[in-house]
C-alpha cells in the first residue's frame, strides 16, 4: 500500500496497492493476445482510434491538468499546455504515420527489393512523473500506431494520472489490452522485463533506473530505448540579442520548476556581457510568481516531493560552501524552492557537475568560443545544447563540436513531435518522436526477389 501526496498541501490524495507479480504477468500475457489482432489491423483503422483519442483528450483536458497539479505540483497553466502538447503529437502522427511506415523500395540486382516495418509485440514503458502525460504519449502513440501493444509502469507519485491515461484509451474505444496501466513498484520491474510476453522496453528516468532496466532487457536479448538525464548548457555569445535571449533563458531553466531532463541547467555567458546578463536575468527570475499551483498566475509551484527539494537545497548549499554566491533565491519551504541564480562557479561544484533537477542555475563566464565548447562538453550527459548568437552561419559550421543529441540555435532545447528526440553518453540511446520514434519498436524486414 502507498499513498499519493499533494506536494503543495502535504495532504494525502489517495491510497493505492501494487499488484502482485503474478497479476502483472497475466496482464502481459493478455497484452500479447491483444497484439495478435491489433497487428492485423490496417494502419487506417488504428488511426481512426487516434482520432477518437484526440476527442477524449480535448474533452478531459481540465480533468487531466487538475490531477497533475494535485499529484506533482505542476502549475495549472503549464499542465493545461502539457495536455495540448499531447493532442498536437496525436495530430502529427495522424497526418504522417502512413508515410513513415510505408515500405521502401531498394535498387538491387534482384527483380524486386524492399523493406517493410512490422511491430514487435507488447512494449513495456517505465515512465517518470515530471511530465506525466507527455512522456507517456510520446512513447505510446507511435508505438501503438506501429501495431504494438503497450504496458505502462508509471511513477507511483502520479498513480492517478496513470489511471486517467488508461481511462482515455478506454473512452476512445480502443480494444482491451492495447494500452494497459501496470501498477507495480520499481523492484518488480525486472520480473516484468523477464516475462516472455514483453518484447521490448522504453525507459525515461534516472541513470540508475536506466542502467538496471537496460541490463535486464539485454540479458533477455530485448530491445531497449533509454531517455535519461541531462545537464544542458545554454551558451550566450557576445553578439547575442539579450532582449530576446533572457526571457527564453528564464523559461529554459525554470518552467516546470526546473524539473525537466532538457532544461538548461548550466549557463555559459561571454565575459563581455556577463554583468549585464546577470543583472537583467536575475531581475526576471526574482519576478517569477511562486505559490499555489492551482492559480493560473503561478509560474513556480512546489517540486514534486519534499525530498527532491531537499536534494536541490543540498546541491546549492554544498556549492556555496565551496565558494558559489547566491544572487537570488536559495530558500526552501517544504517542497518549494525559490528560483535561484548562482555565480562564482567552478566546475567541481555540485551545481555544475551534477544534474540539478529543480529551479537553480549556475552562471559561468567564458572568454573564447573554444572555452565555451569545452565547458559545455564537460559533463557525462549529452542531451542538448542551446546557443544564442546573431551569427547563425558561423555556428552552423561548428555544430559538430558539441557532444549532444540536439543543438538549438537561438532557442531553448525542446521536444517537438516532428523532431527526433534523445541523447548520447549518459543521456541514453535510441530516439523518440518523428519518423525515428515510430520505427524504434518495429522489425525492419528485408524482402528480396529474383
Amino acid at each position: 500500500m502507498f499513498s499519493t501526496i499533494n506536494p503543495h498541501t502535504a495532504i494525502s490524495i489517495a491510497d493505492h496497492q501494487y499488484i502482485a507479480d503474478s497479476e502483472a504477468g497475466i496482464i502481459a500475457e493478455k497484452s500479447l493476445v491483444a497484439f495478435q489482432s491489433w497487428r492485423s489491423e490496417n494502419i487506417g483503422e488504428r488511426l481512426n482510434f487516434i482520432k477518437s483519442l484526440i476527442l477524449t483528450l480535448t474533452k478531459n483536458k481540465r480533468l487531466l491538468a487538475h490531477q497533475a497539479v494535485l499529484e506533482m505540483g505542476k502549475p495549472l497553466k503549464q499542465a493545461l499546455a502539457e495536455v495540448d502538447k499531447c493532442k498536437l503529437l496525436c495530430e502529427f502522427y495522424l497526418q504522417n504515420s502512413d508515410f513513415f511506415l510505408s515500405g521502401k523500395n531498394i535498387d538491387t540486382d534482384g527483380t524486386e527489393s524492399y523493406t517493410i516495418y512490422e511491430p514487435l509485440g507488447p512494449v513495456l514503458a517505465i515512465m517518470p512523473w515530471n511530465f506525466p502525460y507527455w512522456q507517456v504519449f510520446r512513447f505510446a502513440i507511435p508505438t501503438i500506431i506501429a501495431g504494438n501493444t503497450v504496458l505502462v509502469k508509471h511513477a507511483s507519485n502520479v498513480a492517478g494520472c496513470a489511471q486517467l491515461i488508461e481511462n482515455l484509451f478506454s473512452e476512445a474505444g480502443f480494444p482491451q489490452n492495447i494500452y494497459t496501466n501496470v501498477l507495480i513498484s520499481g523492484s518488480q520491474v525486472k520480473n516484468l522485463i523477464d516475462n516472455p510476453s514483453v518484447k521490448a522496453i522504453s525507459l525515461t528516468g534516472s541513470e540508475k533506473a536506466g542502467a538496471s532496466a537496460a541490463s535486464a532487457a539485454a540479458a533477455q536479448i530485448k530491445k531497449s530505448v533509454l531517455e535519461l538525464g541531462g545537464s544542458n548548457a545554454l551558451i550566450i555569445l557576445a553578439d547575442a540579442d539579450l532582449e530576446k535571449t533572457i526571457p527564453e533563458a528564464v523559461t529554459a531553466r525554470f518552467q516546470n520548476a526546473g524539473q525537466s531532463c532538457i532544461a538548461a541547467k548550466r549557463f555559459l555567458v561571454h565575459s563581455s556581457i556577463y554583468d549585464k546578463f546577470i543583472k537583467e536575468f536575475t531581475k526576471q527570475v526574482a519576478a517569477l510568481k511562486m505559490g499555489d499551483p492551482m492559480d493560473e498566475a503561478t509560474y513556480i509551484g512546489p517540486l514534486a516531493r519534499v525530498d527532491l527539494a531537499e536534494e536541490v537545497e543540498k546541491q546549492v548549499n554544498d556549492s556555496v560552501a565551496m565558494g558559489a554566491k547566491i544572487v537570488t533565491g536559495g530558500k526552501r519551504n517544504n517542497a518549494f524552492y525559490t528560483p535561484t541564480v548562482l555565480t562564482n562557479i567552478t566546475i567541481d561544484m555540485p551545481v555544475f557537475k551534477e544534474e540539478v533537477f529543480g529551479p537553480a542555475v549556475p552562471v559561468l563566464a567564458f572568454d573564447t568560443f573554444e572555452e565555451a565548447v569545452e565547458l559545455s562538453n564537460a559533463t557525462g550527459f549529452g542531451l542538448g545544447v542551446s546557443i544564442f548568437t546573431t551569427d547563425i552561419e558561423n555556428i552552423k559550421q561548428k555544430i559538430h563540436l558539441f557532444e549532444e543529441g540536439a543543438v538549438f540555435i537561438n532557442a531553448m532545447v525542446k521536444s517537438d513531435p516532428a523532431l527526433p528526440f534523445g541523447g548520447i553518453k549518459r543521456s541514453g540511446f535510441g530516439r523518440e518522436l518523428a519518423e525515428n520514434g515510430i520505427k524504434e519498436f518495429v522489425n525492419v524486414k528485408t524482402v528480396y526477389i529474383r
